[in-house]
C-alpha cells in the first residue's frame, strides 16, 4: 500500500502520481482522505477519553490512601462515566479504522519518476529488440492450428474435461511443456535463485498482501478450508508470485541475507472474469497455465537495479532459444496494480503477425511490504526498515511452448525445436503423424 504518511503529508504528489495512471483512482483517493480524516479525529477522541480515563484512576488510589472517602466515590462515578463514554467512542471508532485500511488498500502503487508518461500499451517504448523474426517461405499458422494438427494440444478434451479456456497437452506436447520448465529451472539455478516448491492454496491474507485482494477478486479462485482448519478461505494462486513474496511476511531480516532471489515452477489459474472476448483462441490467456516465477527481496536503494538483473534473467530464456523478442518498458498508464515500474518481455507470434507479452518484470518498492510488514534491519541496532520487492515470469510456460511452434514451424508441418532444448525434449523435431 502507499505510505499513508505520504497521502496526508503531500496529497498532491499522490494525486500527480494516479493522475498519471489514468486518474480511475482519483475518486478513491479522494475517499480515502476524507475516511482518514474522520479516523484521526475519532481516534484523537478515543486518545483523549482513554487519558482521561487513566488519570482519574490514578486520583482515587490517592483519594483512598488519604482516606477521603468522598473523593474517591466521586471518582469512581467520573470514572464510570467516561469508561461509557469510551466504549461509545471506541464502537464508532472501529468501522472508519476498517473503512480507511480498505480505501487505502484499493489505492495503487506510485509510478517511479522514472517510468515514461502515457495512457496505454500504444505508448509503452521499446527498449531493446532481441533476435529478429525471420520472413517465411510460406505462410505461418498460428499455434493452435499447428498444435492440432500435430496432436499435440487438444482443446476439446480440455472443455471435455473442465470447460472453455482449458488445454490438454498430449504426447510430444506434454513432454515439450516439462522439458521447457526443467529448461528454465536449471538456467535461473545457475543465476543464483532459490528453488521453491509453494503450496498452490494460500490464505486471503496472503493475497492481500502482494495485491491481488482485494481489488482483483472476481479472478481467483476461491475455496474453504475444513472446519479443523479454522474455516478460512483459500485461494488458487494466481502466479507464484503471492506465495514467493509472502515467505518474508510479517519477518525482519538482517541486511546481510538481502538480496533473497526465489525462483518456483507453479501451475496458476485465473477466472479472467473480465477478458470474455479476448484472446479466446489458443494457449494465450487460459484458466489454468504453467509459469516459473521469479522473486526478489531487496534493499531500497537496490531495487531499481534488481529490476534490470530480473529483467535480464528471464530474457536470458529467450536467448537462449533463440526467440524473436523485445524488451518494453511500460508507461504510466498501463502498470500493473502493485508496480512501480514494469518491463515487459514481447515475444514475436508468427502466426498472428505481432508481438505476445510473455513475462512482466515489476519493481513494487515497498508497496507488497507494507501490506506484508516485511522488513530488513541495518546492523544489530538498526531501526527495522521496509524491504523492497519484485516479481517477474522467467517465462510463462504455456506462452514459450506457443511461441516455439510458431517460429520453429516449418513448410512440411514439423516444428523445429531450438538446439539449447533439444537435450531438454530428446528430438530435434516434432514431425506430423
Amino acid at each position: 500500500m502507499i505510505d499513508i504518511r505520504l497521502i496526508r503529508q503531500d496529497p498532491e504528489r499522490v494525486r500527480a502520481g494516479l493522475k498519471n495512471r489514468g486518474g480511475r483512482h482519483l475518486p478513491a483517493l479522494e475517499e480515502f482522505i476524507k475516511t482518514d480524516a474522520e479516523f484521526r479525529q475519532r481516534l484523537a477522541q478515543v486518545e483523549e477519553l482513554r487519558g482521561r480515563r487513566n488519570a482519574v484512576s490514578k486520583q482515587i488510589g490517592s483519594a483512598m490512601a488519604a482516606k477521603d472517602e468522598g473523593a474517591a466515590a466521586r471518582l469512581k462515578g467520573e470514572v464510570a462515566q467516561l469508561k461509557t463514554e469510551l466504549e461509545r467512542a471506541e464502537e464508532a471508532f472501529k468501522p472508519l479504522s476498517a473503512a480507511a485500511r480498505s480505501a487505502s488498500m484499493g489505492l495503487p502503487n506510485l509510478p517511479h519518476e522514472s517510468v515514461p508518461l502515457g495512457k496505454g500499451p500504444l505508448d509503452n517504448p521499446v527498449v531493446r529488440r532481441g533476435s529478429e523474426p525471420a520472413a517465411p517461405a510460406f505462410k505461418p499458422r498460428d499455434h493452435q492450428a499447428i498444435g492440432e494438427k500435430l496432436g499435440i494440444i487438444d482443446f476439446t478434451a480440455g472443455a471435455k474435461l473442465s470447460g472453455s479456456r482449458f488445454a490438454l497437452l498430449r504426447g510430444a506436447g506434454a513432454r515439450l511443456e516439462r522439458a521447457l520448465i526443467a529448461f528454465m529451472l536449471e538456467r535461473h539455478l545457475a543465476r543464483g535463485y532459490e528453488e521453491i516448491w509453494p503450496p498452490y492454496l494460500v490464505k486471503r491474507e496472503a493475497a492481500e498482501g502482494t495485491g491481488q485482494l482485494p481489488k482483483f477478486e472476481p479472478d481467483l479462485y476461491k475455496t474453504s478450508s475444513g472446519e479443523e482448519e479454522g474455516g478460512h478461505d483459500l485461494f488458487l494462486i494466481p502466479t507464484a508470485e503471492v506465495p514467493l513474496t509472502n515467505l518474508v511476511r510479517e519477518a525482519i531480516l538482517p541486511e546481510a541475507r538481502l538480496p533473497l532471489k526465489f525462483v518456483a515452477y507453479t501451475p496458476c489459474f485465473r477466472l479472467e472474469a473480465g477478458s470474455y472476448g479476448k484472446d479466446v483462441r489458443g494457449l494465450i490467456r487460459n484458466h489454468q497455465f504453467d509459469k516459473v516465477e521469479l522473486v526478489w527481496v531487496t534493499r531500497p536503494e537496490d531495487s531499481l537495479a534488481a529490476l534490470e538483473s530480473l529483467t535480464a534473467d528471464a530474457e536470458d530464456v529467450l536467448k537462449a532459444l533463440a526467440i524473436p523478442h523485445r524488451v518494453v518498458a511500460l508507461c504510466t498508464g498501463d502498470m500493473g496494480f502493485a508496480s512501480r515500474k514494469t518491463y515487459d518481455l514481447e515475444v514475436w507470434m508468427p502466426g498472428e503477425g505481432k508481438y505476445r507479452e510473455i513475462s512482466s518484470c515489476s519493481d513494487c518498492g515497498d508497496f507488497q511490504a507494507r501490506r506484508m510488514e516485511a522488513k530488513f534491519r541495518r546492523g544489530p541496532k538498526g531501526d527495522p526498515e521496509f524491504v523492497h520487492t519484485l516479481n517477474g515470469s522467467g517465462v510463462a510456460v504455456g506462452r514459450l511452448l506457443a511461441t516455439i511452434l510458431e517460429n520453429g514451424q516449418q513448410a512440411d508441418g514439423s516444428v523445429r525445436i531450438p538446439e539449447a532444448l533439444v537435450g531438454h525434449f530428446g528430438a530435434a523435431t516434432i514431425a506430423p503423424g
